[in-house]
């Protein structure tokens, strides 16, 4: 099949785009950089002519509330018309694990007007919501940072090794549309400032992390286990500390 990688040059699009040619497919990423802008439009009708199925697994440069939903709905209109036009028999989007349950959070609000833009697109559809990748944890711990601590939330978290995500987007691409949500997350539950803590220390980073119940995460308070998937979630095999032991 012709598969169009919509991000197809970032962390899970490059390994998409990988896994998806080694299964024999014509597998071609689509980005600003290969002339394919999402939010002007330009370049998306010429990739999609011919294609079988379209995957976004793309993301806003910016994460302020106002940008991030403006990439999120403009790039998804035009992609779902452009989709529509040409005839692609399969869209599949990669979302967030809890993006229905943090309405104070910005950006978790602009993936759920993706995905509803998705939903009534009339296409046929994949959503699929992973957790946290194991490779943010490094970048949640310099955001979370103040006065040389790190200050996270204990609410629950199941993260994942971005492998993994991309091994189930692939094969997802390759397959029969669900048309609805399927959630994955990684082996094991932790609780934010207990990840983080764990990668710290095995990358011998000598900053504490700090337990805040009023830290904040994408903006919004996590107190519970909003994003951690629900019963039925498709589990993935590798764990934190064989991601770890592989050297990350």
């Amino acid at each position: 099949m012709r598969i169009v990688v919509i991000g197809g040059t970032g962390l899970i699009g490059s390994q998409v785009v990988k896994r998806l040619g080694e299964h024999g497919h014509d597998a071609v990423p689509a980005s600003p950089n290969s002339g394919v802008n999402t939010l002007t439009g330009e370049g998306v009708e010429e990739v999609l002519k011919g294609a079988d199925v379209l995957v976004d697994v793309s993301n806003s440069p910016s994460f302020a509330d106002d940008d991030v939903m403006n990439f999120f709905t403009t790039a998804t209109t035009n992609l779902t018309k452009a989709a529509a036009e040409a005839g692609v028999g399969h869209y599949v989007a990669l979302s967030i694990v809890g993006t229905d349950e943090l309405p104070e959070s910005g950006y978790l609000r602009a993936k759920v007007a993706q995905e509803k833009l998705i939903e009534e697109s009339g296409l046929t559809y994949s959503i699929i919501r992973a957790t946290q990748f194991f490779e943010f944890a490094g970048a949640i711990a310099n955001s979370a940072e103040r006065d040389g601590a790190v200050h996270l939330p204990h609410g629950g978290v199941q993260p994942i090794a971005a492998s993994d995500v991309a091994a189930v987007v692939a094969r997802t691409a390759a397959t029969e549309p669900v048309n609805g949500v399927l959630e994955i997350g990684g082996p094991e539950e932790f609780t934010m400032d207990g990840w983080v803590r764990t990668v710290l220390t095995q990358r011998k980073d000598p900053r504490e992390v700090i337990g805040d119940p009023q830290a904040q995460y994408f903006g919004t308070l996590l107190t519970g286990k909003q994003l951690v998937p629900n019963a039925g979630a498709q589990l993935q095999p590798t764990s934190l500390q064989d991601w770890l032991a592989a050297g990350n």
